[in-house]
């Protein structure tokens, strides 16, 4: 019986859709040094799809390193300077942990879902 399974970090998919002029940025796999560029790119306040506000949904990210938290640091600055902002929402608690380990949460507000981080 011949069965695949799949070793080491999966590709990362982004996905991005924008609603009532805010962009949701849909995050699936590990970030890391290899897989963060479709992430940036994703956040670049140029290519966004509605005005320069992102919410990034993360329930699927399985792991994300210090690529992942630069890209994120740099989009929340290239946001703000345009008078926009970005939200993380549904961030799994072993991400989470590292945000809160280095700072971040505390500059990039987390909410428990795409609603109240729309209401906020």
């Amino acid at each position: 019986m011949d069965t695949e399974k799949a070793h080491g970090p999966q590709p990362l998919r982004v996905d991005s859709t924008a609603c009532d002029g805010i962009t949701v940025v849909t995050v699936r796999g590990a970030i890391d040094h290899a897989t963060v560029g479709p992430l940036g790119q994703a956040l670049e306040p140029g290519g966004l799809l509605g005005r320069p506000c992102v919410i990034v949904d993360m329930r699927q990210v399985s792991f994300m390193d210090s690529s992942g938290i630069n890209t994120l640091l740099a989009a929340h600055r290239a946001l703000t300077r345009t008078e926009g902002w970005l939200r993380l929402v549904d961030v799994p608690a072993a991400v989470r942990r590292t945000l809160e380990t280095v700072g971040v949460d505390t500059l990039i507000p987390c909410y428990p879902s795409v609603y109240e981080a729309r209401a906020a």
